[in-house]
């Protein structure tokens, strides 16, 4: 007789959904496909997460610590954001297209919550945390603002062709340079 760990079978669910919604973007995904690759019933993602509204909205709660990023000198800014970047976008090996991040990107042109929800991610996680650091590392709050405007936009950007039109990220030591080059230069004006 097998136990059942209705926690490890909801977690298993949400890894399924998120690799399948990152991959394949919302429309695409069916509550089926999602089941069938986690080894469950299409009954269960109704019973824990209502459907595939439900299902989307829980594989879309995103956390990513900034804090890390913002520890230290200015000068060397590029370098913590683009490592950071790079650890996210290539992750450990298994979970490449797992990020709910690349999943609210890939949706946002789906559905508006999406979007509306991305959006509302950068500003909160991204946006403001770059504009305070940089305004407390000696900037005036006007060029603060639109230096992290303009790093918010370039990663949004270079995320947006490498990951969601399927362009190729490429090497990660070269992306990883070339993103700390281009992000310090930014942060430097």
């Amino acid at each position: 007789m097998t136990t059942r760990n209705a926690a490890a079978t909801r977690r298993r669910i949400l890894e399924h959904a998120q690799r399948r919604l990152a991959q394949q973007g919302y429309a695409a995904t069916t509550v089926k496909g999602v089941a069938d690759a986690a080894g469950v019933s299409p009954n269960l993602i109704t019973r824990y997460f209502g459907g595939k509204d439900g299902l989307f909205l829980a594989a879309t709660q995103v956390e990513i610590p900034v804090a890390d990023s913002f520890d230290g000198d200015r000068s060397t800014l590029g370098a913590r954001l683009a490592a950071s970047i790079v650890r996210r976008w290539f992750g450990a090996p298994g979970e490449a297209g797992e990020d709910p991040l690349l999943v609210l990107q890939r949706a946002s042109g789906e559905r508006p919550e999406a979007a509306e929800a991305l959006a509302s991610f950068l500003d909160t996680n991204s946006l403001e945390p770059l504009h305070r650091y940089l305004r407390d590392s000696g900037l005036d709050d006007a060029d603060a603002r639109s230096r992290a405007a303009a790093i918010d936009a370039f990663v949004l950007g270079v995320s947006t062709r490498r990951r969601v039109l399927r362009d190729e990220l490429g090497d990660p030591a070269e992306l990883e340079a070339w993103l700390s080059t281009t992000i310090q230069r930014l942060a430097d004006g």
